[in-house]
Parts: structure tokens; sequence; C-alpha cells
């Protein structure tokens, strides 16, 4: 009797050991399954982080190629617009140049005839030269002042050094007083339309004696 109350008992210890092993296992594989779910749930939600971040730096890259597109066809759009405001300005000073540079022989013919009128014997006697000789002044400033509201500015000559910047050198005459390269005359005058030459100064510049010209001078000198 004792003996099978100790089977009975024994099995009963089986049956719970295996009850507790079971349920142990039970929970393993519960807790396995729900960490394996929290990495599926983690492994989903970073793919579709990255992909949201994928989205993100495309629509970012999208946006940044548009804005470069759009400062390219911006600064191609200034470009053209200085190009023609370049053309339009560029036009109106060569066609302003032109009618300048034009214009200059209607004054250089004013002083010419001024000067031959000045000069000529028979006109001297004329008791009415002089009023004629105000006239003929009177109309060169106005075409002078004329030309300075146009930007048109006669290149000043006097007591300048030649510069082939400005100046065009018809004849070289010796002088020891004034430094060489000295404008000594004007032979025709010269004029700037704004910073542009619209014709250089014609004129005559001093030049030292070279040193033949010294010693041909002494040779004299001692004979």
């Amino acid at each position: 009797m004792n003996d099978n109350n100790n089977k009975n008992e024994h099995l009963d210890e089986l049956e719970k050991d295996d009850l507790d092993t079971l349920k142990q296992n039970s929970l393993q594989e519960s807790e396995t399954k729900t960490v394996e779910k929290k990495l599926e749930e983690s492994e989903t939600k970073t793919v579709e982080k990255k992909l949201e971040e994928s989205e993100t730096k495309t629509v970012e890259k999208k946006l940044e190629e548009t804005e470069e597109k759009l400062l390219r066809s911006l600064a191609e759009i200034e470009n053209q617009r200085r190009r023609f405001e370049k053309e339009v300005k560029d036009a109106f000073e060569f066609g302003s140049f032109s009618f300048a540079k034009e214009s200059l022989a209607i004054l250089d013919n004013l002083q010419r005839a001024k000067e031959a009128i000045k000069n000529d014997e028979k006109l001297k006697v004329n008791v009415d030269l002089d009023k004629f000789l105000d006239n003929i002044t009177i109309v060169e400033k106005d075409l002078i002042t004329i030309f300075e509201k146009n930007k048109i500015k006669k290149i000043d000559t006097k007591d300048q050094k030649f510069d082939p910047n400005f100046h065009q050198a018809m004849s070289e005459t010796e002088d020891e007083k004034a430094e060489s390269g000295t404008i000594l005359q004007e032979i025709q005058a010269g004029y700037m339309l704004g910073e542009r030459l619209l014709r250089p100064s014609l004129v005559g510049v001093s030049k030292k004696k070279s040193q033949k010209d010294h010693k041909n001078m002494d040779n004299k000198e001692e004979k």
C-alpha cells in the first residue's frame, strides 16, 4: 500500500516537473517570439526610417537641383541683359562718336576761316572786320559749349609733355631751354569724347641737340 502511494507521489512529482518544464519552455518560446517580434518590428521601423530618409534626401536633392537650375537661368538672364545693354550703349556711343568726330570739321573750318580773314591784307582795312570776327568768335564759342555739354572736350597741350595716347607728333624742334618731349606748338586741336579719344592733338615737340650737333658747334666756335 505504501509502495503504491510512493509510486503515485513519484508520478505526481514527475508530472509536476514535466508541467514546470513545459511552462518554462512555453515561457521561453513566448519570450523568444516576443523578442523576435520586437526585432522584426525594429527592423521594419529601421527600414521605414531609411526609406523616409531616402525619400527626404531625394526631395532635398531635387530641390537643390531645381534651385541650381533656377540660379543658372537667372544668371544667364542677367548676362543677356548686360550684353543687351552693352550692345545698345556701344551702338549709341558709336553713333555719337562718329557724329562728334565729323562735327569737329565744322569747328576746324570755322577757326581756319577766322585766321584766314584776320591775315588777309585786303580785309584788314575794312572797318567792319572786327565786328565780323567777333560774330565768328561767338559762333565758335557756342559750338564749343555745345560740344562740352555732350562730353566733347579739347585736350590741353600747353606746356604738356608729349603723350602718344593723346598726341601725335608732326615735327621736332631743337630747343635747349625746353625739356625734351615738351609740346611747343599745337598744329591741330585734339578732343576727347568722355573717356575715349576722339582724335589726337597734332603737335610739334622739342628735342635736345645731339652730341654730333654739339661737336659741330664746338668746332665752329674754335675756328
